[in-house]
This record gives C-alpha cells, structure tokens and sequence, in this order.
C-alpha cells in the first residue's frame, strides 16, 4: 500500500541516494503537506497513542502545582513565558491553568506560548485554552527576550528525530533508507564513521546500535542559551533511560498498536527513548543546574498526586463514586468545590481510550488514571523527569522527597 509520502520519498532517494534515518523521521512526522503531525489529531481512541494528560486531569495538575512553586521560588515575577513544546491537544496547559487560578498573580504572569508545528492541533488548542490569551511560536527564538521562562516539554524530546550507528566489522556505520530491487524502503548501511559522539565506554558487540541525535542537541543548545540569557527553567518529562548505552529503541505507533518503521510513512508516529544522560550532560557544559532525572512516578508522588488523587475521591458523592464512566473515555475533568465549600460540581468531560472508559466508575476512573502514571509497570519508571535551571539557587519542587 503506497501513501503520498512513499511516493515523495522514493523520487528522492532515487534521485540523491540513500537518506539518513534522521532526515527520514523528520519527513515522516514534519513534511508540510504529508508529514505525521501535520495532517491529524494523533491522540486518543480514535488516534494511535494516548498520553499522560489525556490519561488523567491528576497529571496536569501536578505540573501545574510544579510550575506555580517555581514562579513563586523565582520571585513571582509580573510576567514570565510560560512555554510548552509539543503541547498536543492543549490539555495538559489547560489542566495546569486550572489548577493554578487560585494563586494570585500566577495567572495574570504567565503569558502562555505553545510550540507547535501542526495546524490541527493548533486549533484544537485554541478551542480547550479559549479563555486564555495565548501565542503560538514556530521556535524558541520568538519568545519576547525580557521575560524570564518556565519550560515544559512532555513526550516532546521523543518526536525528535534520530540517527543510528551499526558496529559492523570493527567500525561504525550509519544506518541510512534506501530502495531494494522492488522499490520498496529497505534500510541499509551507508557511509562509515568514527566512533560517534557520546559513545558508551563499553566494547560494542557485533551487530550493536548506537542512537544519537543532532535534531535533540540542536534544540537543547537554542533552549539552553534561552534559560541562561533570560533566567529560565524547563521541565521534560518523556520515556527512556539514564544512561546512554547501545540498542536499537526506534518505533512506529499506528492505531495503539507497534508497526514497521518503514510501513506506511506519513501514517505511524515514529519516536525513540531519550538518553537523560546526554540530555544532562549537555545542560551541565552550558552552565545549567540539573535535577534528576528520576522515575517520573517517583516525581508526581513527591509533589503529592496521591494526595490529590484521594481529594477527588472524598469530594465525590456516594452516587457520583457507583455512577458509571461515560462510555467515550477514561480521562475525567473535575471542576470541585473550592476553599469556600461551594460547589463546582464534578464534570462529565471525558476522554482518552475507549476501551479504558467501559464499565468503570468514576472512582475506578480517579484511581486507575493514577495507578497508569506512576505505577512501576506502566508508566512510572519507563518515563523519567528532569529539570534544568539556570539559577542554582532555585530548588524545584518534585525532585527531592522533602520539598
């Protein structure tokens, strides 16, 4: 089955040669007229993945509990770029502006920047933050260079593309997308190199993968020049491992379900594990203080998602705790009563998989969505948090169990 990408990649490489895999990724999700992320809303039942936001309003929240500790830690400047790269459907900036109304002055700082390269998740993020004033930026040089910065980036660094290295017959080679005798993509080795950077110090083995990539590194050197000329923070929450080591970690997701790399282009997301290694590594030579990187369930434990996850259970009514889960979904938005003891009621808004909505209640609903993010067999270890700061004496908050 061809899709108009293939089409677009074949007359290439036939014209320049093989291409690396990086440049493949990057067509494959950014091609302006047939790329991944240009053409759809990715998320959801009725996407191929769904994402902590979308699994849980607790998510969010937390990260907005993060951010308004952090602005006031900052001194509670008048305003500040309150910046998210990769922002999907909007949820997880909506679900942080709402946990944050209450701190006064928060929101009347932050003026909001969404990183985004797709036109239609750009409208559905206008459509969930229309009671918010917000910018939409190409890059990172366009936020306004006298405010100081929170940045946020979840599951964005994964989308980044890659290259891979094959240690073959003692050298390494780059993996490269060529064209076998049917036409069809095959991936191949092309020109070899010296040991790439960031190696592992261990031998590699016959056969051993090594990722790297310079997309990542690129867009680490612009946010970090951004964090230390106008005193900054960011935040990244993604999957993949501490340490840099060998393995093959590309993947393709099409309908929450893995596929082929090369089946189908322009129609799977492709990502791969971040290396928080080099991510830190990278930080520390242009002068950033890390923190973590750490579990990301041990992260939201320590900023107290249980906690919260316990106050949406105790504001719920006895018929709303055995009151079924709207069918549609298994992420509920709960506007609840507020200091004053008014209430806001707790809302029937929701989303995510299908399949996760049926037959459960709403408290099944609270404490699955809680389970899902920080339990060690889903999403709580294979996704790590880690923060960079710009000034050392800024501590943020969910990285040390007593803050």
């Amino acid at each position: 089955m061809s899709t108009p990408l293939l089409d677009i990649l074949r007359r290439r490489i036939a014209q320049d040669g093989p291409m690396p895999l990086d440049e493949y990724m990057a067509l494959c999700l950014g091609h302006p007229e047939h790329g991944y992320y240009m053409t759809r809303d990715p998320f959801g039942a009725a996407g191929d993945f769904t994402t902590a936001p979308e699994i849980s309003q607790l998510f969010g929240e937390m990260i907005g509990v993060w951010a308004a500790d952090l602005w006031i830690k900052m001194g509670s400047p008048a305003e500040f770029a309150l910046v998210e790269c990769g922002p999907g459907r909007g949820t997880l900036m909506a679900d942080l502006m709402r946990a944050t109304k209450h701190v006064p002055g928060f929101h009347k700082a932050a003026k909001i920047h969404l990183m985004e390269m797709s036109p239609t998740l750009r409208n559905a993020q206008s459509v969930m933050l229309a009671d918010f004033e917000t910018q939409w930026i190409d890059d990172l040089g366009s936020i306004n260079p006298r405010l100081p910065v929170i940045l946020i980036g979840n599951e964005f660094l994964d989308a980044l593309p890659i290259q891979q290295f094959e240690y073959k017959d003692g050298r390494w080679w780059e993996r490269v997308v060529g064209l076998d005798e049917d036409n069809s993509l095959l991936l191949g080795l092309g020109e070899a190199f010296q040991m790439p950077e960031n190696m592992p110090s261990d031998t590699p083995k016959e056969g051993a993968i090594f990722e790297t990539s310079r997309h990542l590194n690129q867009y680490l050197k612009c946010m970090d020049n951004l964090l230390i000329n106008q005193n900054g923070v960011a935040l990244f929450l993604d999957y993949g491992h501490f340490h840099t080591n060998f393995g093959d970690s590309l993947q393709a997701m099409r309908s929450h379900q893995f596929t082929e790399v090369l089946d189908l282009p322009g129609e799977s997301d492709l990502t791969a594990h971040v290396d928080f290694e080099n991510v830190a590594r990278l930080a520390r030579v242009d002068n950033l203080y890390v923190h973590g990187p750490i579990e990301q369930g041990t992260f939201l434990m320590n900023l107290g998602i249980d906690m919260r996850a316990k106050m949406l259970l105790h504001r719920l009514t006895e018929d709303q705790k055995q009151s079924s889960a709207h069918p549609d979904g298994c992420r509920m938005v709960a506007e609840l009563s507020d200091s004053s003891g008014g209430s806001r009621g707790v809302g029937g808004v929701f989303q995510g998989d299908a399949k996760m909505g049926q037959g459960l209640t709403q408290c099944d609903l609270i404490l699955g969505g809680l389970n899902r993010l920080i339990d060690t067999t889903q999403m709580g270890s294979l996704f790590k948090a880690i923060c960079l700061v710009s000034d050392p004496k800024i501590i943020p908050a969910g990285f040390h169990a007593s803050l």
